[in-house]
C-alpha cells in the first residue's frame, strides 16, 4: 500500500513562469553590487564569467536563452572596452554603468513581450509542452515577464537618480534597487500559482 502512495503522489512541479529565471539574473545583479566609478571593468569581468557559467550547458548544447545570450555578450563588450580604450574615453562607462545595464534589461524583457516572454523560456523546462500554448500559460508569462521589465525600468532611473544626486547614492543605487528586486522575486514566486487557480475556479 505504501508503494502504491508513492507512486501515485502528484509530482511537485515549480511554478510556470519560475523555472531558473532567477539565476539568469545572477550576473546583473553581480554586475550591480561590485560596480562603481573605479571597479566596473572588475564587476564587468566577473558578471561574464558568472554568466559563461551559467549558460555553460546550454552553449554545449546549442540553446541559449535570450537574457543569458545579452548578458554574455554586453558584458563581454564592456570588458573590451576596458582594455582596448583610455580611462578618459570611456568615463561615460564609468559614469553610467548600471544605468546602462538596468536598462538594457528592461529593453530585452519589454523588447520579448513583442514575440516570446522571456519568462516563458524558463517556464518550459518545468512544464508540461501540453500547455505550453494554453492561454493560462501565455498569461502568467506576460505579465512575469511584464513585471521583470518593469522592475529594471525603475531601477534604471533609480540608479540614473544616483548619478544626478550623489548625496543620495545609498538609496538609489541600493535601497530603491533592492527593494525592486525582492518585489518581483516574490511576485514571481506567488503569481503563478495564484492565478492559475483563479483560472480554475472560473
Amino acid at each position: 500500500m505504501a508503494q502504491q502512495t508513492a507512486t501515485n503522489a502528484p509530482v511537485r512541479r515549480r511554478p510556470a513562469g519560475a523555472g531558473n529565471v532567477f539565476l539568469s539574473f545572477a550576473p546583473w545583479i553581480v554586475f550591480g553590487v561590485v560596480a562603481s566609478p573605479s571597479t566596473w571593468a572588475y564587476a564587468a569581468l566577473a558578471a561574464l564569467i558568472a554568466a559563461l557559467a551559467l549558460s555553460g550547458q546550454d552553449l554545449l548544447r546549442g540553446r541559449i536563452r535570450v537574457l543569458d545570450m545579452t548578458a554574455i555578450v554586453f558584458f563581454a563588450v564592456l570588458c573590451v572596452l576596458g582594455l582596448a580604450l583610455t580611462r578618459g574615453q570611456i568615463l561615460w562607462v564609468e559614469t553610467y554603468a548600471q544605468v546602462i545595464s538596468n536598462g538594457l534589461v528592461a529593453v530585452v524583457a519589454l523588447g520579448s513581450l513583442l514575440a516570446d516572454p522571456f519568462t516563458a523560456q524558463y517556464a518550459r523546462e518545468s512544464t508540461p509542452r501540453e500547455v505550453w500554448d494554453s492561454p493560462v500559460f501565455l498569461h502568467i508569462n506576460r505579465v512575469l515577464t511584464a513585471v521583470w521589465g518593469l522592475a529594471f525600468a525603475l531601477m534604471t532611473v533609480s540608479t540614473w537618480l544616483a548619478v544626478r544626486f550623489p548625496s543620495q547614492d545609498d538609496w538609489f543605487n541600493w535601497v530603491v534597487p533592492i527593494a525592486l528586486l525582492v518585489c518581483a522575486v516574490k511576485f514571481t514566486q506567488r503569481y503563478p500559482e495564484w492565478y492559475k487557480a483563479r483560472a480554475v475556479r472560473t
